[in-house]
């Protein structure tokens, strides 16, 4: 089946006790046993539930993947991968990435004796001379948060592979819908599907894709034991969002080209990042494994004053002023004091994220509307 089927359709089975076309919400915690062990697939709610097992079915089909995996946040579904490691180990991982994973990596598992190095991607020799015996994990993230940089997913999975180590990718920016990483070498696909996959900023849910047989089953036994599971309320909305998936999809790359050419067309503005411009640097490896651009754009005032900026992020309308991205509506946020805040400032500079940068996620609302908003707030 074709994407546009398969997000409609996979993990759909009617409910066998009544024919329901959409899979009930199993809101229980426990499942009767007709004997000790002898059960109908489900004992326990933190290990199985049949709406998430729906939810994960339709996961891995759009993922071109074998498995998927729910858990209760993004985060908690990186913080499952790094598990996999212990005291000791070393990882490299994309230097422009989305500050909670920084921070749950900085914060919580350098203390636990893991070690991380940050390396720019977008040149992938600067990971060969970090890698030794301790190395066991590559990490990136492309399209990048929030500078929109872009990783040749190919030239990573092959050092990767050269050197044994695993390979992951958070496709949360792109969704399934416009990137599947796996098809190009990655061991672990990773979204925060509180974004696109749900697309409608009512569910916090995170979730892995692979096709590695013993993998899964180390992340399954990570996830049972350490329980962040998402509940069946959140598996449902998750497999509901993902029925419309393409369509909105679509919707954000026609609504985010028209106004990442507009950004770049205002004279305020001495920046606009998206990976859809010819000219960007990773626009050719872009176009060879995405299928569109999306509907992620940063940019920067002329004006970078902390006031300019302020007044800028408080004057929209249509763009409301919030953390996250993906939502069926346009949001506008700043990076520095929000997403990214837990990050120290001086490896945001270093990093190319200033104090002036401006993230905004294009909703699918009237791609005119939305210049307008933007107009009359940049001025």
């Amino acid at each position: 089946m074709k994407f546009a089927t398969r997000v409609i359709h996979a993990g759909m089975e009617p409910d066998p006790s009544t024919g329901a076309i959409i899979p009930p919400i199993y809101q229980t915690s426990t499942y009767v046993q007709a004997a000790p062990g002898q059960h109908k697939g489900y004992e326990y709610a933190r290990s199985q539930n049949p709406t998430r097992t729906a939810l994960e079915t339709a996961l891995a089909s759009i993922e071109n993947a074998r498995y998927a995996l729910s858990f209760s946040s993004g985060v908690a579904a990186s913080d499952a991968v790094i598990r996999l490691l212990v005291p000791g180990d070393e990882v490299i991982a994309a230097s422009d990435m989305y500050g909670g994973t920084f921070r749950l990596f900085s914060k919580i598992f350098e203390k636990a004796g893991i070690h991380f190095h940050y390396v720019n991607m977008q040149d992938v020799n600067n990971i060969r001379p970090l890698i030794n015996a301790k190395t066991k994990l590559v990490w990136t993230e492309t399209p990048t948060n929030p500078l929109m940089n872009v990783v040749d997913l190919d030239a990573v999975a092959s050092i990767c592979k050269e050197k044994k180590l695993l390979f992951c990718v958070d496709n949360t920016f792109a969704s399934p819908s416009l990137q599947n990483p796996l098809d190009f070498g990655a061991d672990i696909v990773i979204h925060s599907a509180t974004k696109y996959l749900g697309g409608h900023s009512d569910v916090i849910h995170g979730c892995l894709m692979l096709n590695d047989l013993s993998l899964r089953d180390q992340l399954y036994f990570i996830q049972k034991s350490c329980g962040a599971v998402p509940g069946p309320q959140d598996c449902f909305l998750v497999l509901r969002g993902i029925k419309t998936l393409q369509i909105r999809m679509q919707r954000h790359c026609e609504n985010g080209e028209k106004v990442a050419h507009w950004l770049r067309g205002n004279k305020k503005l001495s920046a606009v990042y998206w990976c859809g411009f010819e000219d960007h640097p990773g626009y050719a490896i872009a176009k060879k494994q995405m299928r569109g651009f999306g509907g992620m754009i940063s940019f920067e005032l002329k004006n970078d004053s902390p006031e300019e900026t302020k007044r800028v992020l408080s004057s929209t309308r249509l763009f409301s002023l919030a953390e996250s991205l993906g939502g069926v509506e346009s949001l506008i946020s700043h990076p520095a004091s929000m997403t990214h805040a837990s990050i120290p400032r001086e490896e945001r500079i270093k990093n190319g994220l200033s104090d002036a940068l401006i993230r905004i996620s294009v909703g699918i609302e009237d791609a005119d509307d939305l210049i307008a908003d933007l107009q009359q707030a940049i001025g």
